[in-house]
């Protein structure tokens, strides 16, 4: 009985998160620190595993080097630049990487994180991103969109709203995005104290000099399409 009762215990133990840092010496400025679920269970190891197969994919580097780990994608950046110096001996360009995480949102049915990654290969100037990653803290799952919201065409509604208000408060003009079609929903969408996170990346939906667009939908109008 008692092992059955430990046991329990240890099942519904809430997930924590600590930040930890990668230490390693690399040729390129490559930074990271990133949120990483503990104790020590199955279900905190799917969710690191899907943390660092996300940075993995997303960390810009030349097709012969993809890799499914974060060791091995930050260690295949670090080749390319290498093969970059070795073919432009005169060039004074040093590639940067840095990489952050942060919990946005916890509780018990969903658990939501920021990933924010800046890269400089050259050009004109670097490539920053940011995505929301959305977890299932009962199996560790990473979520989908199409998980999140039960009815997208009404959420979609929802958030068209909500943006032409933003835009309005913001004094920007609705023609410049979008690229002359349709609203369409962001590819991000987490999760605050606050509500729901709708999140576009440069380029996504204007020019460079748009920057980030973001708003939030509070909870109160967004929970009936929610699937949790």
């Amino acid at each position: 009985m008692l092992f059955l009762l430990f046991s329990c215990e240890d099942e519904i133990k809430p997930l924590e998160f600590e930040t930890i840092s990668i230490k390693k010496e690399f040729e390129a400025d490559i930074e990271v620190y990133i949120d990483k679920a503990k104790p020590n269970s199955e279900i905190a190891e799917k969710i690191n595993k899907n943390i660092e197969l996300s940075i993995a994919n997303s960390i810009p580097i030349s097709e012969e080097n993809k890799s499914t780990t974060l060791e091995e994608a930050l260690t295949a950046f670090d080749e390319d630049f290498k093969s970059f110096k070795a073919n432009f001996e005169d060039s004074e360009q040093r590639w940067a990487l840095a990489i952050e995480t942060e919990l946005l949102y916890k509780t018990e049915t969903i658990i939501s994180m920021g990933l924010s990654i800046y890269s400089d290969t050259g050009g004109a100037h670097g490539n920053d991103t940011i995505q929301f990653l959305n977890f299932n803290p009962e199996t560790g799952d990473l979520l989908t969109n199409d998980n999140l919201i039960i009815d997208m065409e009404g959420f979609k509604q929802l958030a068209e709203s909500f943006f032409l208000d933003y835009m309005k408060n913001e004094g920007s003009d609705v023609s410049e995005f979008f690229f002359g079609k349709p609203f369409q929903l962001p590819e991000n969408i987490g999760f605050n104290d606050e509500g729901v996170v709708l999140l576009y990346n440069q380029y996504e939906i204007a020019s460079y000099n748009q920057g980030y667009t973001e708003f939030v939908i509070p909870m109160d109008k967004a929970r009936r399409f929610l699937k949790f």
